[in-house]
């Protein structure tokens, strides 16, 4: 299994337009983050998780070839606002299923309704095929299995995917018990962890290293980086040794 970091950045981004901070001024190519995203390439499937607005610049830098399937975490726009872009996509390949809650499907529908158009549809609009992801219900591609992970952004509800021994999370703030089950043994984890002071609806390093400690993966990556937290090496020293801070491009192998 391949994972690919398409982005690992908060809703703005980094550097954030107009800001004077230093870690927008880093010359450091790792303090460069577009909008969180990732894309899994496990045997002959080929998926994303969540479809930002720097979705066209990721698909052309990490040369993308196809997308099976679209996995979104939640609604809000730095995970939803570049589904118009996967238009090359479906010219190759026809509809592309995406993959929900039916709270966030609808959403979709609303922001795209041209995309969803069934009669009198622009010809020049993608398609896409919505299916709706039910927690506990494991989606199938082949031998393939992929477990939805139910979490909460705040009082919003999310969804993390577990792939084989990876799983991802993003724009998590809590996770019931008797979810945790499902990231048993596994060899990777990404998590969401924002900034090191609190936050009303994201994990702070202290309670993303917490649930690391609960879940034991062997390995863990930070993603969804906020630019406050700091310079991208001044984090990754104050790492334990089995935890890493994700950077826009990194590719691991498991």
């Amino acid at each position: 299994m391949k994972i690919y970091f398409l982005g690992t950045g908060t809703s703005q981004g980094i550097p954030v337009i107009g800001s004077n901070h230093p870690v927008c001024l880093s010359s450091d190519i790792k303090d460069k983050r577009l909008r969180v995203s990732i894309w899994i390439v496990w045997d002959d499937f080929s998926f994303v998780i969540d479809c930002g607005p720097d979705f066209r610049q990721q698909m052309l830098v990490s040369n993308c070839p196809k997308i099976d399937a679209i996995f979104f975490t939640h609604e809000h726009a730095d995970h939803t606002a570049g589904l118009d872009d996967i238009r090359p996509y479906f010219f190759k390949q026809g509809e592309i299923p995406i993959y929900a809650h039916s709270r966030v499907l609808k959403n979709l529908e609303k922001r795209f309704d041209y995309i969803f158009e069934i009669e009198n549809k622009y010809p020049g609009a993608p398609g896409v095929l919505p299916i709706e992801v039910i927690n506990n219900f494991p989606i199938l591609f082949g031998s393939k299995k992929v477990i939805p992970i139910n979490a909460w952004h705040g009082s919003l509800q999310v969804f993390g995917y577990r792939f084989g021994d990876f799983a991802y999370l993003t724009d998590v703030k809590s996770i019931e018990e008797e979810e945790l089950t499902k990231l048993d043994n596994l060899e990777v984890l990404v998590i969401s962890a924002l900034r090191e002071e609190l936050h009303d609806t994201h994990f702070n390093l202290k309670e993303a290293l917490d649930f690391i400690h609960l879940v034991k993966p062997k390995k863990t990556y930070l993603t969804h980086i906020s630019h406050i937290f700091g310079f991208h090496e001044e984090i990754q020293n104050k790492l334990p040794k089995n935890v890493f801070v994700a950077y826009d491009n990194l590719e691991i192998t498991i």
